[in-house]
């Protein structure tokens, strides 16, 4: 796997690095800072890029306002953003947004290697991996979600298992349905929920975030180490 870093600090990029390819991982750019990102990204063609939020010059932004802009123009490509903090705003702006497989890790609460790489190759393989501490605070900020009254008990069920992480596949199997009642259940779910298709983004994660605000339960304790990063929706599948 060809993998892309922006990470400003040099220990931690190093670091990185050193990691990343440790673990059998290709390093094509390790970047200061987000100026020559874009450049780098089509010289380099890299199958996912990692970026820390705050980046030279203002250390306040500019990382994650890349990451938008690079899911924005390169749809397909996988983003983790790894970071020290949670920015809510632009957390919800990326997982709503268009583009591929999406993580957001908090620095502090990486404990692992082992499940760190393991991360990583999930991401690449097209999941969404929040820390669950980026979860519990996208939760606090959505509050109670309405919608789901909407929602018949079959569909709350579905809903469930796809919070889970679980594929169509395994839904229908847990539920003893065949995959196209799971789709056309799915579908219906995305609609009372009010996530078009058209409006891109992974509709999997936002569904599974309205459906855990709605019952209070959270991927993990928040003060639960790194290891329980919570994959909550894979991306590409149907519908």
């Amino acid at each position: 796997m060809r993998i892309l870093i922006c990470e400003d600090s040099v220990l931690l990029r190093e670091g990185l690095v050193r990691l990343l390819e440790h673990g059998g991982l290709e390093v094509v750019a390790a970047l200061p800072d987000a100026d020559e990102l874009s450049a780098t990204v089509e010289h380099t063609d890299p199958e996912l890029c990692i970026l820390d939020v705050r980046l030279p010059p203002t250390y306040t932004d500019e990382g994650i306002r890349a990451a938008i802009e690079l899911r924005r123009a390169r749809p397909g490509l996988p983003v983790l953003v790894l970071s020290q903090y949670v920015e809510e705003r632009y957390a919800s702006e990326l997982i709503a947004g268009q583009g591929g497989a999406f993580g957001y890790l908090l620095k502090d609460r990486v404990a692992d290697v082992g499940d760190f790489l393991d991360s990583v190759r999930r991401i690449a393989d097209g999941a969404t991996v929040l820390d669950p501490e980026v979860v519990s605070q996208l939760l606090a900020r959505r509050g109670r979600d309405d919608r789901m009254a909407a929602l018949t008990d079959r569909e709350r069920t579905v809903l469930a298992a796809l919070a889970e992480g679980r594929s169509n596949q395994a839904i229908a199997g847990l539920l003893f349905l065949s995959e196209a009642s799971v789709e056309k259940h799915i579908t219906a779910i995305f609609q009372k929920l009010g996530l078009d298709a058209d409006g891109g983004g992974n509709r999997r994660v936002l569904a599974a975030i309205a459906h855990l605000t709605s019952t209070g339960v959270h991927p993990a304790p928040s003060g639960a180490p790194n290891g329980a990063a919570t994959t909550i929706a894979q991306t590409g599948q149907r519908p």
